[in-house]
């Protein structure tokens, strides 16, 4: 799991569905993808958490996953103190507990490197 070069692939699998979950990691914060099926950049958000609450924005909207996106962004921001960009790639709409074995799954890989 560790990287010397702060990169981390996992692949999940969810509800018969499988993601690619790929996270590297800087020294002010976190690049975040999550994919399912091809390897692409898809909608985007930022989270900058340096006060009290994280200030998020939209890069790229998303058509169905826009409060997973900024939920995901925001958690990690607030847990690193820093930036997080996260972008998803997903074939179709995430049930909530998809969207939550992908959050911890992220947040494990991020809190265990």
């Amino acid at each position: 799991m560790n990287s010397p070069n702060g990169f981390f692939h996992r692949l999940v699998n969810l509800e018969s569905r499988n993601f690619s979950l790929n996270i590297q990691k800087f020294d002010n914060g976190y690049f975040v993808s999550i994919t399912e099926g091809s390897n692409k950049l898809g909608s985007m958000v930022v989270s900058l958490a340096t006060g009290p609450s994280p200030v998020t924005t939209t890069v790229i909207p998303s058509k169905t996953e826009s409060l997973f996106l900024k939920l995901v962004a925001e958690r990690i921001s607030t847990r690193m103190r820093g930036i997080a960009i996260v972008t998803t790639f997903i074939q179709k709409e995430l049930n909530p507990d998809a969207a939550k074995g992908l959050m911890s799954e992220i947040m494990e890989m991020i809190e265990n490197e």
